[in-house]
């Protein structure tokens, strides 16, 4: 495997189910502590890292304002507030092995997390800061996939890294359909108009827009970050 990286500014994508461990809800200690390992695998190469969280394993959004009859805003800002928790675990997580953070939140919350301002989230990756971006755009209506292709773009990330339990992206759900095809890489339109839900559409025209690739792999097995970040072919790419 070729030990130099090919991405030099990354930002991951992890969802907040990608926290649940085997738990139906909440938070697992020992998942927060498997992808800060992995992060700081790729951290200790050199990279400028960021990471995106979404909130799923506490509140989603979307979801619960169907089921609760909540105006969508106020569950979407329900969900932001989820995000914050999830953030605030990785940043711990990360810190008991040592590796400096910041998060960086879209609604201000300033006891517990910095405002986002676009400068100062550059300048602390140039001091070799990992930084978490919590609270989505700090907008309702907003999926944590277009907060990922937003900050991803403007961090001038090389790549967006989308965290996924399956080995890229397929025509098909593979655990429900054994003939699924598995797509090494894929153009934007193709995604977009084949629907197969890589990313919101929103988060995908932005990335498109802006000729910002999405690498979508398995970030459950171990060392996969790190490989895609040292060109190993994994996963699926969409550019």
């Amino acid at each position: 495997m070729n030990k130099k990286r090919i991405f030099n500014t990354v930002l991951l994508k992890l969802s907040g189910e990608a926290l649940l461990g085997n738990q139906d809800h909440g938070i697992d200690a020992e998942m927060c502590a498997f992808f800060a390992g992995q992060i700081k695998d790729v951290y200790s190469l050199g990279v400028k890292i960021a990471l995106v969280v979404g909130g799923g394993n506490i509140f989603r959004g979307q979801v619960e304002s169907k089921r609760f009859g909540l105006d969508r805003s106020v569950a979407d800002y329900m969900g932001m507030l989820a995000t914050v928790l999830n953030g605030l675990a990785l940043q711990n997580a990360l810190e008991q092995i040592g590796v400096p953070t910041r998060v960086m939140t879209a609604i201000e919350m300033s006891a517990i997390a910095e405002p986002y301002i676009r400068r100062r989230a550059i300048r602390h990756l140039e001091k070799n800061r990992v930084i978490i971006f919590v609270a989505g755009t700090g907008n309702p209506y907003f999926t944590t996939d277009t907060a990922a292709a937003l900050r991803a773009n403007e961090i001038h990330a090389d790549a967006i890294f989308k965290a996924t339990k399956v080995d890229g992206i397929y025509s098909a759900d593979p655990v429900k359909n054994k003939e699924a095809k598995k797509y090494s890489e894929l153009k934007f339109m193709d995604a977009l108009n084949q629907n197969l839900k890589v990313m919101d559409s929103t988060a995908i025209s932005m990335c498109m827009d802006n000729n910002l690739p999405i690498l979508v792999f398995n970030a459950f097995q171990k060392g996969n970050i790190k490989k895609a970040v040292l060109g190993k072919k994994i996963g699926t790419i969409v550019h």
